[in-house]
Formats: structure tokens, C-alpha cells, sequence
């Protein structure tokens, strides 16, 4: 069953990413939001009504968030980077487990209504990679905080034009792309997603009221 109510607050961290740039546009199309606020450390030039800005430090996300922002909103986080844009293991801790899980303490806090993120496949606090270990500890962690609802979305590798030059991952995109066909069954999950897909299916979680995956 799909939610009608109309003027829900969005909230967006990671709005600059390859998913949150489509993520904020599509919100500004959705006709259940009447605000869409970003949660950005520099202006981004988006012009919209339903548009707002709002310049922290993630650092100290926590106390720049309040409960007349927050209660009864959507939140959603594309935080993310890697150890190479990041600069060391700590840093990129601190971006993909430390920034959303500050998220995720002031929407149970303030009374958010959902709390959708995304993550990647393979994510696991078990896993002997550091980067998938992040990702499943943050996930891990999130699901303690008891949120009101939280949906985790694990996609494979995306598509889409990035702001930054990834080399190897355009390498793997080429040869990805031919190969889709051929993932069928139990591979399919593999498949490269392009990321406007992922942020479509970030909304629709949100305003769904069934069960959270």
C-alpha cells in the first residue's frame, strides 16, 4: 500500500554523489514532497521552489539537526567515498560508518519517519575486506538505533556520470555492460544498476508502508 500524503520533508545527505544527484531531482519531481533539503558542506547551484540548502559540518551533524526538521520526514543517506578519495582506512570510516550513523541517531531522535540508505553488495561486518566490513558494521549499528523505519539498499556496481575520474571502475563498467545479458538466475543481483534506478527505488521505499528490507 503506497502512501498519498502529501507535503512530506525530504532530508538528503550525500546529494553531491552519483546516487544523490539523482536521488534530489527525482525528489523535486515527486509529488508527495514539498520540501527537498540537502544537507551539503558547499553550495551545489540547484534552483528549485521545493529546493533548500542547508550547509553543516557532518562533523557535528548531530547538533545541526533538530526535531522541527526532522520529525514525520523521509530521510535519506548517499554518503560515501572511497579509501582513495578519503586518504587513509580512518577517513573513510568516518565517511561511510561514523556520518551516517550520527544521521541515524538524530532520526530516531527527532521522529523521522524513514531512514532509507544505501550501501553496497556484499556488505558485512563479517567480511575480510575492509570496505564491506564498513558498510555492514554501519548497517549493523543502524538497525540497534530502532528507528521507526529503516530500509538498507545494497546495489551492485552503478552506472552513471560521476564527478570524479574512477579508472578501474570504468574499466569494469565496459566490460560490464556486455556481459549484463548473460546474468540471469542467481547472477542477476550482479548485474550493474544504473544509479537513477537505485534512487527511484529509494523513494519508493520510503513512501511504502510495508515491511522494510
Amino acid at each position: 500500500m503506497m502512501v498519498e500524503t502529501q507535503g512530506v520533508t525530504a532530508i538528503v545527505a550525500g546529494a553531491t554523489g552519483l546516487v544523490g544527484r539523482e536521488l534530489v531531482h527525482k525528489l523535486l519531481e515527486h509529488p508527495s514532497y514539498s520540501r527537498v533539503i540537502a544537507l551539503v558542506r558547499r553550495e551545489i547551484g540547484i534552483s528549485h521552489p521545493k529546493f533548500e540548502e542547508r550547509q553543516v559540518s557532518f562533523d557535528r551533524i548531530e547538533e545541526a539537526l533538530n526535531e522541527q526538521l526532522l520529525r514525520d520526514s523521509d530521510v535519506f543517506c548517499a554518503l560515501g567515498t572511497t579509501i582513495k578519495n578519503a586518504g587513509s582506512q580512518a577517513a573513510f570510516r568516518r565517511v561511510d560508518y561514523e556520518y551516517p550513523l550520527a544521521l541515524g541517531r538524530a532520526a530516531r531522535r527527532h521522529g523521522a519517519a524513514s531512514f532509507v540508505i544505501v550501501t553496497a553488495m556484499g556488505s558485512s561486518e563479517q567480511s575480510k575486506f575492509f570496505y564491506s566490513r564498513v558498510k555492514g558494521e554501519a548497517e549493523r549499528d543502524l538497525a540497534a538505533l530502532g528507528l521507526k523505519r529503516l530500509v538498507i539498499l545494497r546495489p551492485s556496481l552503478l552506472l552513471g556520470d560521476r564527478t570524479e575520474s574512477r579508472p578501474a571502475e570504468k574499466i569494469t563498467i565496459a566490460l560490464s555492460r556486455p556481459l549484463g545479458a548473460l546474468m540471469i538466475g542467481p547472477l542477476a543481483k550482479y548485474k550493474a544498476i544504473d544509479s537513477g534506478k537505485v534512487a527511484y527505488a529509494m523513494i519508493a521505499a520510503a513512501r511504502n508502508t510495508g515491511p522494510a528490507h
